[in-house]
């Protein structure tokens, strides 16, 4: 090989080499994601707690929590960085000690509830970049994504009903914060490190013809470029995204009896119900894998998803508000993993399935807020509407990146065979 070829040829990220899904190192990415996201689950029950534990009304205590929740968005953001590299299990036991201390000092002492529950806010941050640049690990990132979707919503569910039996008061809900992150903190030690690039060279370049190795450098950098425009407009039309979904809802305990006399037990079916739909989705996504591609399915989904939310806002008929509630979940659930997926088939190191976790609490924290100033200015079916219109527009941008992604894969596996 001659100098100009030695000089060109370099790891290529794109083509590292990704694992296959195996029980120690899918649990451990899975938990500690789980471990991250506990605070938004369980955002309920820590407002009680900290209504009791600090003597704050409801309004001062969901403040307090959505600024926990903040804190957690912003530091996944800011360490997601180092999460592609070597110190990804370092970020994640880091984070995890500290939700562990923070939410273990809002469970045992109340004069320290507020900075501990911050302490532990931040903390969680960490294990939720650590996980999703995890995910980008393994091969199959749809199968995967829905995997991921599965554990999630199938532990999750265990403790939103274990949580009350024990108690709602800072000892109970904190503490078993605090309890959980540290399991996920033993199993930090099979999480999956970034993959190692394997070195790819370009091919020999006669000395007679010194301009080729020049155009495959400039190729590369535009390819480079590529994912690096592609990956930012991902984690920003997800943020988007999640600000539309999750608001329709925060609203729907509202909207339900209000427009369509759902009762409170109604009400229950359809959340227990919209899970299941959650836990199909996955399901269903597991068995699928990568065979429908990621950009036909993204753009399908979410026009569905937004004609969907139209007739949520329209329907004044009980049984069938919940049925398109729980329908409208279900597509919500793929879309998600279909989005989580896609970072991870654009850089199997975890460049942006790592911030993506963490950009969809930025969209997500402050959704009630926003789909009550749009429920009182614009009604309900206007408040559909709009959320539908976006659904209609993210549709095309998802649906390129998607696309992207998968030729992007297919490069690298081809690069490495």
């Amino acid at each position: 090989m001659s100098s100009t070829t030695r000089d060109t040829a370099a790891p290529v990220a794109a083509g590292a080499s990704r694992v296959p899904l195996r029980f120690p190192t899918a649990g451990s990415t899975f938990v500690v994601g789980i471990a991250g996201y506990l605070g938004v689950n369980l955002s309920p029950y820590m407002i009680i707690a900290v209504q009791e534990g600090a003597g704050a009304d409801v309004l001062t205590a969901s403040w307090l929590v959505t600024g926990a929740l903040l804190l957690t968005a912003l530091t996944g953001l800011a360490v997601a960085p180092l999460c592609a590299g070597r110190l990804r299990r370092t970020v994640a036991r880091v984070g995890l000690a500290l939700a562990v201390l923070g939410f273990g000092l809002a469970a045992l002492v109340p004069a320290a509830l507020l900075p501990g529950l911050l302490l532990g806010g931040a903390g969680a941050g960490g294990a939720v970049a650590a996980s999703g640049a995890a995910l980008a690990a393994f091969r199959n990132p749809d199968r995967v994504a829905g995997f991921y979707g599965l554990a999630n919503r199938g532990i999750i569910t265990v403790v939103l009903a274990v949580v009350p039996l024990i108690g709602l008061a800072p000892l109970d809900v904190f503490g078993s914060m605090a309890v959980f992150s540290l399991v996920a903190l033993a199993l930090v030690i099979w999480l999956p490190a970034a993959p190692a690039a394997p070195a790819v060279p370009v091919p020999a370049v006669p000395e007679t013809a010194p301009t080729a190795a020049p155009h495959v450098s400039r190729a590369a950098g535009r390819s480079s470029r590529t994912v690096t425009i592609a990956g930012f407009t991902l984690l920003v039309v997800f943020a988007l995204w999640a600000a539309s979904e999750d608001s329709l809802w925060a609203m729907v305990s509202v909207m339900g009896p209000d427009q369509a006399g759902v009762t409170p037990e109604g009400l229950g079916i359809a959340l227990s119900a919209a899970t299941a739909g959650g836990l199909i989705a996955s399901v269903a996504l597991m068995i699928v894998g990568n065979r429908l591609g990621r950009g036909i399915p993204l753009v399908v989904l979410l026009v569905l998803g937004g004609i969907l939310k139209i007739v949520q806002g329209s329907v004044t008929d009980p049984t069938l508000f919940i049925v398109v509630f729980v329908v409208w979940n279900t597509a919500y659930a793929l879309v998600f993993a279909f989005f989580v997926s896609t970072s991870a088939a654009l850089d199997a190191d975890g460049r942006w399935s790592g911030p993506l976790l963490a950009t969809y609490l930025v969209g997500s924290a402050l959704t009630p807020v926003i789909g009550a100033a749009l429920v009182s200015g614009l009604g309900y079916q206007g408040f559909t509407v709009v959320l539908a219109i976006a659904s209609f527009v993210l549709a095309v941008p998802a649906g390129i990146i998607g696309i992207l992604s998968r030729r992007i894969e297919r490069a690298a596996t081809e690069a490495l065979a």
